[in-house]
């Protein structure tokens, strides 16, 4: 992974076989960043998404075996209340025959390239539990 600022923007280039989510989650910790949002385009060899099920209050595991393109990737960083970086994001994932799939990105292994483009805000979001969905919700 490589970064480089550029004015109020961040442009983060994950490499191939790097973890989306992990790596920005370590790459947040390295530099302190503490909350903010971003969007991503490039490939992935594999991902794992995820649809959440109110009624069961739990995802719905989408994994998805092949090379795709990300059409659009948008996402958030906000700390836990452990003061952990929390990275929500959601991918619209597209197949070689232009077929699209998306939902909450849990994993996805880069291929060739990821190219961020993050926005830090100057003071930090924080993510509560919320005991009506058991998620991690924004707490304003």
């Amino acid at each position: 992974m490589q970064s480089l600022k550029i004015e109020s923007a961040i442009i983060i280039k994950l490499e191939k076989g790097e973890e989306v989510v992990s790596t920005l989650r370590e790459w947040a910790n390295a530099h302190q960043i503490r909350s903010g949002s971003f969007y991503a385009i490039g490939a992935l060899s594999r991902a794992l998404l995820g649809y959440f099920d109110p009624q069961a209050r739990d995802y719905i595991k989408i994994p998805v075996e092949n090379q795709v393109e990300v059409v659009s990737m948008l996402g958030n960083l906000a700390i836990g209340e452990d003061k952990s970086p929390i990275l929500h994001i959601h991918a619209v994932l597209s197949s070689a025959a232009g077929h699209t799939i998306g939902g909450h990105l849990f994993e996805g292994i880069v291929n060739p390239t990821l190219e961020v483009t993050f926005f830090p805000f100057p003071e930090p979001l924080l993510r509560r539990h919320d005991p009506d969905t058991g998620l991690k919700l924004l707490s304003l």
